[in-house]
């Protein structure tokens, strides 16, 4: 069979979504099948397997080859969007196909973020489920304008016009909660192929298209062709004598050769010289063209040399991004451990990365009755609103105005996973607000004045470990020394400034939080502070650490085992956690993540308090 030539149509994107068991495999199968312009290789495929879904329709077969979740039961692995590609005479397609399960929330995450509509199916014999409203949410969220609410296995009720409608009524009730105005809602069976190429005769009450005439038909313009000029810069040419370009992708507007530019976050301006494309097989030699729009891949070269560097944004000079480093924004939270007040993650935006603590978590919604509630917490799958402070400035633009430069991922500072995905609202005033107020008096100054290098000694281990103890005796040693020091204890900070927190994981965080940037300050002094708290998460220590320059932050980790730790416990504490009166305690019912790669380590069975002090400052003075 002869291909066709694609190149002259448009493209459309698409995500099937909905609860478990709603029949998207088997849509997708039937879109597929039934196409005109499948390619050959899927067509043979598809005639070749000869496995059957349930007893409605052995024509369907095919469904199971594009069921994502029986592939990730079959090889054993984690299946994040399975995308298809189909074309019928009108225009090309590219769909999403992501499983149902709760638990795999984060894929339709994946799939929606590029799509332009979205397929909503629900079984007509359930009708709305928690899973359809969560999918509905995020539907709206995403700023996914266009929805088609497939209600799927009409043929299971009979064709029921009454079922049909009742579904109907209920879900553009819901929506327009959400503010989703755009619905079509089409009665189907795709295992049967009602209403899905052509109408069918069983629903000779449905007036409206079908689902793949609609799909044709349905226009989805390209919001960003309108907006201004944005272009984050994903790569840097090196410079010589004749080429230094900037290249990246359109995420808004368009830009031709003369127009004045502005490079945020730094706010340097100048003019676009040449607009270079990659060569094709239309244009092998032509390179440079006038005029670029939203969506092309481009390399820029300015009429000046200015500093840019990858992550930044190319933006209209009259026009410009705008930039922040406090914001509000969605968080969809996508891993086991939850997201907590005060813990630190990178969060990455368009090229940028950068370093994000979540504080605070004003509430989480309730996908059901999209009531606010409130929470200092996320668990896996839950949505939530807060406030996000970075360790720098980015260029940004709400979601809602531009999806690449207003999204966002967040990822485990140690684990380097992605534990969650984000939309910026706007930057906080306080934001603009607040600046950094130059002093002539500086950390070097303070430091030269006391003779000695501030540096930070962070003791962790687990409680009666003898952080507090060891810490004391090498503060001793160093004061009698000359040097200039102080020390931060747990217990003692809880008397004052962290007073109002307790032992939950969340409190926990941000009493480490909160302990670091008083470090900090102290560094700052010129000071060399010594902390001794549990501090039993990685990520805080790591939040710690990165608040430090280079060499200023050693982590001491005072070794001892649980139950030596248990015989010389003079506060009863673990007495009391064994009994039940004590929750969250270290070691017994909350983890210690021991440090990995610790500057000084002490194995307290090999060395007294008094020469581990010894040792550490001895250390620390070499």
């Amino acid at each position: 069979m002869e291909r066709i030539d694609d190149s002259h149509k448009d493209l459309l994107r698409f995500i099937t979504c909905g609860s478990v068991d709603d029949g998207k495999s088997s849509l997708i199968g039937r879109l597929l099948y039934e196409s005109k312009n499948l390619f050959e290789d899927q067509l043979s495929t598809l005639a070749s397997d000869s496995r059957r879904v349930g007893t409605r329709g052995a024509e369907l077969d095919f469904a199971l080859l594009l069921d994502g979740l029986s592939a990730e039961r079959e090889q054993g692995i984690t299946i994040d969007v399975a995308y298809r590609f189909f074309a019928t005479a009108h225009r090309k397609f590219i769909v999403a196909d992501t499983p149902g399960h709760e638990q795999y929330t984060r894929n339709m995450v994946t799939g929606a973020s590029t799509a332009d509509l979205a397929i909503l199916l629900v079984d007509a014999r359930k009708g709305l489920l928690t899973q359809t409203r969560r999918h509905s949410y995020l539907v709206s969220l995403l700023g996914i304008r266009e929805v088609v609410l497939a209600v799927n296995k009409m043929d299971l009720v009979d064709y029921s016009e009454q079922t049909f409608t009742l579904i109907e009524r209920e879900y553009r009730a819901f929506a327009a909660r959400m503010g989703i105005e755009r619905i079509t809602c089409i009665p189907v069976s795709a295992v049967l192929g009602d209403n899905i190429i052509e109408a069918s005769a069983n629903t000779p009450w449905y007036s409206g298209p079908s689902l793949l005439g609609f799909l044709e038909s349905v226009e989805v313009p390209d919001l960003r062709v309108d907006q201004p000029f944005r272009m984050p810069v994903q790569w840097v040419s090196r410079p010589n004598a004749d080429f230094r370009g900037y290249a990246g992708s359109i995420a808004g507007g368009s830009v031709r050769a003369g127009d004045r530019i502005r490079v945020l976050p730094s706010g340097r301006e100048s003019t676009v010289a040449r607009i270079v494309v990659a060569p094709t097989a239309d244009a092998p030699d032509i390179n440079t063209i006038e005029r670029a729009v939203a969506g092309q891949a481009i390399t820029l070269t300015l009429s000046d040399e200015i500093d840019i560097s990858r992550g930044d944004v190319i933006s209209a000079a009259a026009e410009p991004i705008g930039i922040g480093k406090q914001f509000e924004a969605t968080i969809i939270w996508m891993h086991d451990a939850p997201l907590l007040r005060g813990r630190s993650y990178l969060l990455k935006t368009a090229c940028r990365t950068a370093t994000a603590t979540i504080a605070p978590l004003k509430y989480r919604i309730d996908v059901n009755t999209l009531e606010h509630q409130p929470t200092d917490q996320l668990e896996l799958n839950e949505i939530g609103v807060a406030e996000i402070e970075l360790d720098q400035m980015i260029a940004f633009e709400p979601y809602a105005d531009n999806r690449e430069l207003g999204g966002f991922i967040l990822i485990d500072r140690i684990s380097q996973q992605t534990v969650g995905a984000g939309l910026l609202h706007f930057a906080l005033r306080r934001s603009d607000n607040v600046h950094w107020q130059a002093v002539d008096i500086d950390k070097q100054a303070r430091a030269l004045q006391k003779g000695q290098r501030p540096r930070v000694l962070w003791f962790t281990g687990l409680s009666g470990a003898g952080k507090s103890t060891i810490a004391n005796l090498v503060e001793k040693r160093l004061h009698a020394l000359g040097r200039h020091t102080y020390l931060l204890d747990g217990d003692n900070v809880r008397h004052g400034l962290n007073k109002d927190l307790g032992f939950t994981e969340a409190d926990r965080v941000e009493n480490i939080r909160r302990v670091a940037e008083v470090a900090r300050l102290m560094v700052d002094a010129g000071l060399i502070v010594l902390t001794a708290f549990i501090s039993p998460f990685r990520s805080e220590r790591g939040m710690a650490r990165s608040l430090m320059r280079e060499g200023e932050f050693l982590e001491v980790f005072v070794d001892t085992t649980l139950a030596a730790a248990e015989a010389r416990d003079v506060k009863g504490l673990y007495g009391k956690a064994r009994r039940g009166e004590l929750k969250n305690f270290t070691g017994i019912d909350s983890p210690y993540e021991v440090p990995e790669h610790p500057e000084i380590h002490i194995d307290t069975s090999k060395l007294s308090p008094e020469q581990a002090a010894e040792w550490i400052v001895e250390q620390l003075l070499d």
